[in-house]
């Protein structure tokens, strides 16, 4: 059986992040989605993706994330990993899921 592979995508700081990763969980910390095994391309092109770059370099020494889960755009899982990317929020295709929690 294949390892599951999930497609994250969020909004980090008005960029919307695309990852993909072996796992992700509901949190114990309350609001947050835990994040795990990044995976990124390994198909080796001459054309080199900044922003793809820019991603390994940020989640090369991370073992887990914590992601907000108001921040989250959409969870797929899929058969094979894509490129990792970062691209501009358009506030009119990209909207943070809106989100009232109250604890009583």
């Amino acid at each position: 059986m294949k390892q599951k592979i999930y497609k994250i995508k969020f909004i980090q700081v008005g960029e919307v992040y695309e990852i993909y990763a072996k796992n992700i969980y509901q949190s114990d910390l309350y609001g947050f989605i835990e994040v795990e095994g990044y995976v990124f391309d390994k198909s080796s092109k001459l054309v080199v993706d900044t922003s793809e770059e820019k991603l390994k370099s940020e989640f090369n020494d991370v073992k887990r994330t914590y992601v907000p889960i108001n921040s989250v755009v959409r969870i797929d899982e899929v058969t094979e990993p894509g490129k990792s990317r970062i691209s501009k929020a358009d506030p009119k295709n990209v909207a943070q899921f809106p989100l009232n929690i109250s604890r009583k």
